[in-house]
């Protein structure tokens, strides 16, 4: 069975730092990228950021680039998204979700087999 398991959710300031994890079990970690999304109180879910299987390869939303880093770790089978300067548009449910390849990820998500269940950020002013 596959797992994605998120955390690190929670309530900051606007300018706070919050990191994410999305611990992954049930799958060959190394075979796959690893992606973050969003979707706030009324609004479609969104591409955040992507980091390929090898790490090599990164994506971030216009949005987020230069606050938000993401990450991975082979050996803890755990993808992360560092996000600093936190602003209230910000807000949202966050999910992790794997599959094979970052290209065209915030297009094709809707096709994605394996997601967490979602981690609650809420940026306040």
């Amino acid at each position: 069975e596959v797992k994605l398991v998120e955390s690190g959710g929670g309530s900051v300031h606007t300018g706070g730092s919050l990191r994410l994890s999305c611990a992954i079990s049930g799958l060959s970690f190394g075979d796959f990228a690893i992606g973050w999304f969003r979707q706030a109180p009324g609004k479609e879910r969104e591409g955040v950021s992507c980091i390929s299987s090898t790490a090599g390869g990164t994506h971030y939303a216009d949005s987020v680039k230069g606050r938000f880093t993401v990450s991975r770790d082979n050996a803890k089978n755990t993808g992360y998204l560092q996000m600093n300067t936190l602003k209230p548009e910000d807000t949202a449910v966050y999910y992790c979700a794997a599959f094979y390849y970052c290209s065209g990820y915030d297009d094709h998500f809707h096709e994605f087999e394996f997601w967490g269940q979602g981690t609650q950020v809420n940026v306040s002013s």
